[in-house]
């Protein structure tokens, strides 16, 4: 997979042109831990190499090297500490590069690659430290052009690219984004099993994400969200210490992350299994508001429609619920219903939970949905506690439901549909 995207890629760059990817560097927790490490995406995107302080330069019209990484060297006492590195030979062997060096010979080695070549595509921001190496290299190339005619004269950022070709998924992306929304579903009915008032949040979320390890995934895609009654109406909660009182509903956010591909779903229940009349009404106008969107979804139809489709359903249930007053048109209008719903109903899942969002052309239209994209729907309605002038049982309910759609030739595919969202089943589900 990684070789094809690399190939993909170097046939739209441009003639006389070297490409450099730096993996994202560790990121401190505290004063000597590092958080987990993920590599940077487009890195990965291109190489499948997933340990810090790597490198690789991707050189079409090199003779004999084409494709070069720049990797930790092996090293006993390092490996004692912090695990074992791949190593210089091994990125050869098993990453398909046709040279590799250690990464304190990037300054050394990097010349012999830049020779000949006019543009240089690097995205500036990915590492400090590196960023100041390649405007060197730059204005060094700059200044070589002016006397011999030769050297680097434009510096491309190719992020653009590479957000268009990961628009679309192939085959293997696919099936790792299936095993991460089948994991997501199994966390999910797992807590929605386990479910009981006077849980608090975090031994749902602990539940969520024992579910998706044990289920094969290298990690949760996102912290999880755990929001029981008021909590539900933070949109990104995270907290996850309250005690969870009977009659109440919860939001669970929560996403498995699989070989670096991402799930998404976000169900809301009845702790105690049964949904109030408020509950009930404000749940089953979202149900239904989710379903009439996702029948929108289908190759050659804009990527706005969903978002568009689930502003005038929700401003017309907040209509016939009490929560908006005056006309349908006036309100959208004046995007009254921002007050209750807040957010674009969907994104792009891939490396990235809201993966590369390169929706709309050069014009500024939006595409349209091809075969191969797979995107998030999440219509919600959100009823903060003091909220004025609203009826008063919906006060603190806040309701999700989202699932992860792939666009298929005739239409589109609910990955995630596993996990009860109707209300009968919710509640059948829970009462086992």
């Amino acid at each position: 997979m990684h070789k094809e995207n690399r190939e993909n890629f170097i046939e739209q760059m441009d003639s006389g042109s070297v490409a450099i990817f730096v993996s994202a560097p560790a990121a401190m927790r505290n004063h000597d831990t590092e958080h987990i490490y993920n590599p940077d995406p487009n890195f990965y995107y291109l190489t499948g190499f997933e340990e810090p302080e790597s490198i690789c330069v991707i050189a079409p019209d090199h003779p004999k090297h084409q494709y070069i990484l720049f990797v930790l060297p092996k090293d006993e006492k390092a490996e004692i500490w912090n695990g074992k590195r791949v190593g210089v030979k091994d990125a050869c062997a098993h990453y398909g590069a046709d040279k590799a060096f250690p990464i304190d010979k990037f300054d050394e080695k990097l010349g012999r690659y830049l020779e000949g070549a006019e543009r240089l595509y690097y995205t500036l921001g990915s590492d400090s430290h590196i960023d100041v190496k390649i405007l060197d290299r730059f204005r060094r190339g700059v200044k070589s052009r002016i006397r011999t005619g030769k050297g680097i004269h434009t510096l491309i950022d190719p992020s653009p690219i590479l957000s268009e070709m990961r628009l679309i998924k192939n085959e293997t992306e696919l099936n790792r984004i299936k095993k991460a929304t089948d994991i997501t579903v199994d966390g999910h009915i797992a807590a929605m099993v386990a479910a009981q008032p006077g849980m608090y949040e975090y031994e749902l979320e602990a539940i969520v994400d024992a579910t998706f390890r044990s289920g094969g995934a290298n990690s949760t895609a996102f912290p999880t969200i755990v929001a029981s009654g008021g909590n539900a109406t933070t949109l990104h909660y995270t907290t996850n210490d309250c005690r969870i009182e009977d009659d109440t509903l919860v939001l669970i956010d929560a996403g498995a992350e699989y070989k670096r591909y991402c799930g998404d779903v976000t169900r809301t229940f009845p702790v105690n299994g049964t949904f109030t009349d408020a509950q009930r009404e404000i749940y089953q106008l979202v149900l239904d508001a989710q379903y009439a969107i996702i029948d929108t979804i289908r190759p050659g139809v804009s990527i706005d429609e969903p978002h568009q489709k689930s502003i005038e359903l929700l401003t017309e249930g907040m209509l016939s619920l009490g929560l908006l007053k005056g006309k349908t048109k006036k309100l959208i209008k004046k995007e009254k219903y921002r007050q209750f719903y807040m957010y674009r109903v969907g994104h792009m899942i891939g490396l990235d939970v809201h993966d590369v969002n390169c929706v709309r052309d050069a014009e500024g239209e939006f595409k349209t949905f091809e075969p191969g994209m797979v995107i998030t729907i999440e219509p919600g309605l959100y009823v903060a506690e003091g909220t004025k002038k609203v009826p008063t049982d919906y006060l603190g309910i806040g309701v999700r439901i989202e699932d992860d759609i792939l666009v298929t030739e005739s239409g589109c595919e609910v990955l995630t549909d596993a996990v009860p969202k109707e209300i009968d089943a919710i509640e059948e589900l829970m009462k086992k």
